[in-house]
């Protein structure tokens, strides 16, 4: 299964649970039976450094509303030329927290001196 599957089923859990709303976007999803089912999409989640990406930080003192075990791709590089670079996949445990947990990073005050 991948990362996107992975949190997406945890999403609709969430949302079945009443942690995460509905976004209003109706979603068509097919299970593993081929039966079609019409959902709201609900609000997206996203770990520490993905909000950060996204330009958001995680409010101080929040806690993660779920805790998932995702596949997390690393890329060591060749030490010489003649050497490939090492390519592996593992399972990590990550953090997800919501939108109302996190606020738009602050800009950087930069000091300018005349």
């Amino acid at each position: 299964m991948t990362n996107e599957m992975i949190i997406f089923n945890e999403r609709i859990r969430l949302m079945k649970e009443g942690i995460l709303q509905g976004t209003g976007n109706k979603i068509i999803v097919e299970d593993a039976e081929g039966n079609k089912l019409e959902l709201e999409e609900p609000e997206e989640i996203h770990t520490f450094l993905g909000w950060k990406k996204l330009g958001f930080s995680v409010m101080k003192g929040q806690k993660a509303i779920s805790k998932l075990v995702i596949w997390k791709h690393v890329t060591k590089k060749a030490k010489s030329e003649d050497e490939e670079d090492d390519e592996r996949m593992f399972q990590k445990l990550a953090f997800f927290f919501k939108a109302s947990q996190v606020e738009p990073l602050k800009e950087q005050k930069v000091a300018c001196y005349y």
